[in-house]
């Protein structure tokens, strides 16, 4: 089911995003809910959920996390970068969409090369800095650990 680091590193940028994506969703959807108690309303999920997925925050993880990350790592995360969106950017800049495209090209190249550990390493730094750096607020309305 994995691919091999040489088979990952002849993905498309594109699709490891596309992976990527759906792994940060998954993650910060079951963070939510394990948060919440599994209480909070689906609606109030996504509001909080829609905090953490979006190109602006997930742009904010990247420079957060760099220093953590493996000079490898780093490559994946330029090479999402430099990929030129096909589309125009709706809901943020040109910038924060690249750097958020790295961000996720990271997620989907460590999922798929079926480096669980690790990824699971990732999501909970990079959970934890969304927490800390974007005011993230918990389904059910009560503020990050921090108390920001």
């Amino acid at each position: 089911m994995y691919l091999s680091d040489e088979q990952a590193l002849e993905v498309s940028p594109t699709v490891l995003a596309y992976v990527g994506d759906a792994v940060w969703e998954l993650f910060v959807r079951t963070q939510l809910t394990v948060d919440s108690r599994g209480i909070a309303r689906a609606r109030d999920l996504h509001v909080a959920a829609s905090g953490s997925v979006n190109a602006k925050a997930q742009a904010g993880l990247v420079r957060r996390l760099a220093e953590k990350l493996s000079p490898e790592e780093n490559d994946v995360i330029r090479r999402g970068r430099n990929v030129r969106p096909r589309h125009a950017v709706r809901s943020s800049d040109p910038v924060q969409y690249r750097q958020s495209t790295g961000f996720e090209a990271l997620l989907g190249y460590t999922y798929l090369t079926g480096r669980t550990s690790r990824l699971d390493e990732l999501l909970h730094m990079a959970m934890e800095a969304s927490r800390q750096g974007n005011g993230w607020e918990g389904a059910d309305g009560t503020e990050g650990e921090n108390g920001q």
